[in-house]
């Protein structure tokens, strides 16, 4: 008779192995979602547009932020459905599709130079908030005024306050992920625009060191301000390893490695590994250093590649029970909190990136009494795309303008009013609510916007503007897909599992 452990061990395989061969419904054309992805980048645009720029019914805004500082401000994302430039999510943002093109930039093809582009709308705007020493200028605009509005980027008129960290007003987690971005970024552009890089590594230097000699969150220094749209919760503990992480991928400075390791225990780099997103960044943390590990660079970080094989079993269907992960009957891997799909698409981009490290090193990661391949690990983040896409029971498409039904009433104010070139005439604060009250779809598509999605594990969407949990897109949705399509685009088809 099979003991309770061998049995456990059958059931998780049998469990993964329904998930990943019921996985290809749909063929998808992830090359046109890729571009679609990067697209909706243009259409979060703040400040004055380029000539090239494809999403039309945008005009310029926000053209004199910073001035009541006396910097220039002008320019970043906004980061959802709002008029607000919060600097920690922008930040990440850059992160992530810096990272997206750092593993997989062979895979975006004729898409790689757009991609860049987008990353250095980001990186730009991240020079300005960081050109004065020891001070990042962290959000432009007023949260709470901003979102008692319903009005259009070009016409908005709320202030456009403006918030900084500085040694008096400390903000490790923001500066922090601040330098990760710009870090990031300099390997981007290590190749394409070599003195860019260098600016980009060098202010990455700067920006980290503040963040470390002054520490303390920005939620408690600029609480009133950030808090509670984006609070750090987990602490900046985990920012300060996540950009020590990116600098020495970026420097190869033996500094940083020194750092890492001796602040491993006492900046909790085991702790919530299960975690990733702009608030918690341990699980990419580990994820990131041991590619050092599997690649035989060094052994040094090796606790780092157990935490991360800790993590990635949580993530597997039939083998994780953890309380926090779970599987909708249609397959979405679910967390408990708003937009859902932000946990989606960066869970799954880690999963990715971890199975071409293991692919790399030939190894398999260990999980309990069973083990799973890197292809394995491939078919789950691949069944999360497909989901997005249409391979989910309502078979409608998570992002906008791609596939027959998708989300016509996001939650986003240029998109549901109409378009500047449409009706010139500026539309005040509270004009704009009858256009968020209205049932009518959206006026203006935000190609490529990817919106939060099913908020349980019953695979509902209500398709409805004010239910912003489930219908407002993010940029941080948004940056980890880039990196998934990319890969998906150049392997459409995947081996059966089991076969790598």
């Amino acid at each position: 008779m099979a003991s309770p452990a061998t049995k456990k061990a059958v059931q998780a395989v049998a469990a993964m192995l329904l998930l990943l061969t019921t996985a290809a419904v749909a063929q998808h054309d992830y090359g046109d979602a890729l571009h679609k992805s990067i697209l909706f980048f243009e259409g979060q645009r703040s400040g004055r547009l380029p000539p090239d720029q494809r999403v039309r019914w945008r005009r310029n805004s926000a053209l004199n932020d910073g001035a009541t500082a006396g910097v220039d401000l002008t320019g970043g994302y906004y980061d959802a459905g709002d008029n607000v430039k919060f600097g920690f999510p922008m930040a990440f943002t850059a992160t992530l599709m810096s990272w997206g093109l750092i593993d997989f930039g062979r895979n975006f093809g004729p898409h790689e130079r757009e991609a860049r582009a987008a990353v250095r709308w980001a990186t730009d705007y991240l020079m300005k908030a960081t050109a004065t020493p020891n001070t990042v200028y962290v959000q432009v605009g007023d949260a709470f005024r901003d979102h008692s509005c319903w009005e259009r980027p070009e016409d908005m008129d709320t202030p456009r306050t403006v918030y900084k960290v500085d040694p008096a007003h400390p903000g490790s987690d923001v500066a922090a992920e601040t330098a990760a971005a710009l870090a990031a970024g300099s390997i981007v552009f290590r190749e394409a625009d070599p003195a860019y890089s260098r600016r980009l590594l060098d202010r990455a230097v700067s920006v980290f060191e503040f963040a470390d000699k002054y520490r303390g969150a920005y939620s408690s220094s600029l609480h009133a301000a950030v808090c509670p749209c984006y609070c750090d919760y987990d602490g900046y503990q985990d920012e300060l390893l996540w950009g020590a992480a990116w600098l020495h991928k970026a420097s190869r400075q033996r500094v940083y490695r020194d750092y890492i390791k001796k602040n491993e225990v006492a900046l909790g780099a085991s702790e919530s590994i299960n975690e990733f997103g702009w608030d918690n960044k341990h699980a990419g943390i580990n994820i990131l250093i041991s590619k050092e590990v599997l690649m035989g660079k060094d052994a040094f970080f090796t606790s780092f590649r157990e935490n991360a094989d800790n993590f990635i079993c949580t993530l597997l269907p039939g083998i994780s029970n953890h309380p926090q992960i779970e599987y909708s009957p249609g397959g979405l891997l679910f967390k408990v909190g708003n937009s859902n799909m932000q946990h989606v698409t960066s869970l799954s981009f880690l999963l990715l990136a971890y199975s071409n490290y293991l692919s790399h090193a030939n190894v398999h990661v260990p999980c309990g009494g069973s083990s799973a391949s890197p292809v394995v690990l491939r078919r789950v983040a691949k069944r999360q795309v497909d989901y997005i896409l249409g391979d989910n029971p309502l078979r409608m498409s998570y992002m906008v303008g791609y596939g027959a039904r998708f989300p016509r009433r996001i939650h986003h104010r240029g998109s549901s009013l109409p378009s500047v070139s449409a009706h010139p005439a500026r539309i005040g604060c509270k004009a704009g609510a009858a256009y968020y009250a209205s049932s009518a779809p959206n006026p203006n598509l935000l190609v490529g916007a990817v919106v939060g999605g099913p908020s349980n594990t019953s695979d509902n969407f209500p398709d409805a503007r004010a239910v912003f949990q489930q219908s407002e897109p993010t940029t941080y949705i948004n940056a980890p897909l880039l990196g998934l399509l990319a890969y998906f685009s150049a392997h459409p088809s995947l081996p059966q599992a089991g076969t790598d």
